[in-house]
């Protein structure tokens, strides 16, 4: 579901008590995502403007974002606009999914001007339009020129008009009457279809429509409902959906709503290429696999070449040539049919089976190797499917990076910022009490992890016969919890991540040993226990907020 006008109305009042603010940095996320740090009284902040159609908001984040390397010219005309200048007040229209900001910029010459920014989040239609003093579009994230809607042109040089208001709905605080069989999205301002059929079933469970309003005008809260697969939130409890809720700050609610969703359509729009090619050579080695073994079989055969040749050699001399021939055998003593090749002498043919032997006896061990290299092959592009299911960014960027280093896909110039030269794996860190945890989530971070963060008597943990992620704690002497937990994030970042009862392995470090010439990060162990785990998402997002204290 998209906020709607009393969701973003909440918003607002929070952002509001951070106004006025210096703008210090505009930077892009991606092409519909602006990133403004901001100095404020109460220290630096990070406002994050969403125009995604589906994902569109505004909130203040500490999330770390990635930032592109090349933004486009929306943003590099913002930066000459408004970079260095003074929000001084912000105000929504309304109820309505607009916001209305008031900057205060030098220009070239060094005079102040106001300059308006417009944050329109309408779903599809979510843009941001920078607006001059006399009421002239600048430019605007999304151009809509006249030929496309004639009623209202988003285009520099021309007039900004608001949308067309709603006509016939009240302001729900300040309202007159309702009707309780009608939907409130069509009687008031700022109702979505969710909050509406909240309303209703308060209302029939004794609480007034005032009650209500006071609830949300009073809300500095985010409550999330699971459902099935689904997320749905206000700043409400949205009692009728009878599902357990979480209950989050407003802000970080946001974040815990929209971050990892659009970190998965930016991953994809940006590493989609990868999926592409990790699927393409697991196909080709998967049905290269049955056909190596096919022709090991016939290899393994090969014996009965050389016998051809054997009994053909003994009995030249009392045979005529015909297309084939029946000799008993010398081990056993049983017939043998052999085929002849008519265009040569029962000589030729024995000798050509004298090759076909030899042929068939090198190629055992060649083929051997090639369905050795072939499995591991497939083991390797499983388990890196499964890493780019679970990626982030920099984790996508890394895994590129090492596919494009076997030749696997091209090195190409990403717009995301890369990372600098020796830099560290991009691997997280948690903290609980005075142990350590570190986990990785692709091959880089994995052997990092394991053989430059583990010590030989840290714990290590690894989803049984799954491919996922290593975690180390850095103590040799887990408690139980602290066991459940590593094994809970070993079992959730890996392919049973939507499994019961996913076995863990763990041990200690030092009973660890890579194998040799294996791609990607796999690992043999001397002696392991093991656990059994159900991967629960709401205590993984647990684990982060309580735990997680950097990502490096």
């Amino acid at each position: 579901m998209a906020l709607d006008g009393l969701l973003l109305r909440q918003l607002y009042h929070e952002i509001n008590t951070c106004l006025p603010a210096k703008i210090l940095k505009i930077q892009a996320v991606s092409d519909t995502e602006l990133l403004f740090t901001l100095r404020t009284q109460q220290g630096n902040q990070k406002l994050m403007i969403s125009l995604h159609s589906v994902y569109n908001r505004i909130n203040i984040t500490k999330e770390s974002y990635t930032t592109l390397e090349v933004p486009g010219n929306f943003v590099m005309l913002l930066r000459k606009q408004i970079d260095g200048g003074i929000i001084r007040s912000m105000e929504q229209i309304g109820l309505d999914r607009i916001l209305h900001m008031e900057i205060e910029a030098r220009n070239e010459m060094g005079d102040i001007h106001v300059k308006h920014f417009y944050v329109e989040l309408m779903g599809k239609y979510a843009n941001v339009v920078l607006v001059d003093e006399d009421m002239r579009i600048i430019d605007a994230l999304k151009r809509i020129p006249p030929f496309e809607n004639n009623s209202r042109t988003i285009h520099p040089g021309a007039a900004y008009v608001l949308p067309a208001p709603h006509v016939g709905k009240q302001d729900p605080f300040h309202h007159e009457a309702f009707d309780l069989e009608e939907s409130f999205t069509k009687q008031f301002h700022g109702f979505s279809p969710l909050l509406s059929k909240e309303m209703q079933y308060r209302i029939k469970q004794g609480q007034s429509f005032d009650e209500v309003m006071q609830e949300i005008a009073s809300s500095n809260q985010l409550y999330i409902s699971d459902v099935e697969d689904n997320m749905f939130f206000h700043c409400i409890p949205l009692l009728h959906l009878g599902a357990h809720y979480r209950v989050y700050p407003l802000m970080k609610g946001m974040d815990i709503l929209f971050y990892h969703k659009e970190e998965k359509v930016r991953i994809k729009q940006q590493s989609g290429d990868l999926f592409k090619a990790c699927r393409k050579e697991l196909r080709k080695n998967e049905s290269k696999l049955p056909k190596l073994k096919q022709s090991l079989k016939e290899a393994l055969d090969c014996d009965k070449y050389r016998e051809y040749g054997d009994l053909l050699f003994a009995y030249q001399h009392t045979l005529q040539k015909e297309k084939t021939i029946v000799l008993p055998s010398f081990e056993t003593g049983e017939d043998v049919k052999i085929p002849i090749d008519m265009r040569f002498d029962l000589k030729t043919n024995a000798n050509k089976f004298y090759q076909k032997y030899h042929k068939f006896k090198r190629a055992q061990s060649i083929l051997n190797e090639q369905i050795e290299l072939c499995e591991k092959e497939i083991r390797y592009f499983e388990a890196m499917e499964v890493q780019l299911e679970q990626a982030g960014i920099q984790d996508a960027i890394e895994i590129r990076e090492e596919l494009a280093k076997q030749g696997y896909v091209k090195a190409y110039k990403s717009r995301i910022r890369k990372k600098k030269k020796q830099e560290l794996p991009h691997y997280d860190t948690f903290q609980f009490e005075d142990v350590t945890l570190y986990l990785g989530k692709n091959n880089l971070q994995n052997e990092y992890v394991t053989w430059k963060l583990g010590r030989k008597n840290d714990t290590w943990f690894h989803a049984k016969d799954l491919h996922g992620a290593h975690v180390i704690i850095t103590t040799p002497d887990p408690d139980e919890q602290l066991i459940r937990d590593a094994a809970m994030l070993a079992a959730w970042y890996s392919k049973g991540r939507f499994s019961s009862s996913v076995p863990v392995n763990y041990c200690l470090v030092k009973q660890l040993k890579k194998i040799p010439g294996s791609k990607g990060s796999f690992v043999s162990l001397s002696t392991y226990k093991t656990i059994y785990i159900d991967p629960d998402a709401a205590y993984i997002q647990q684990l982060i907020d309580e735990h997680m204290v950097h990502q490096k």
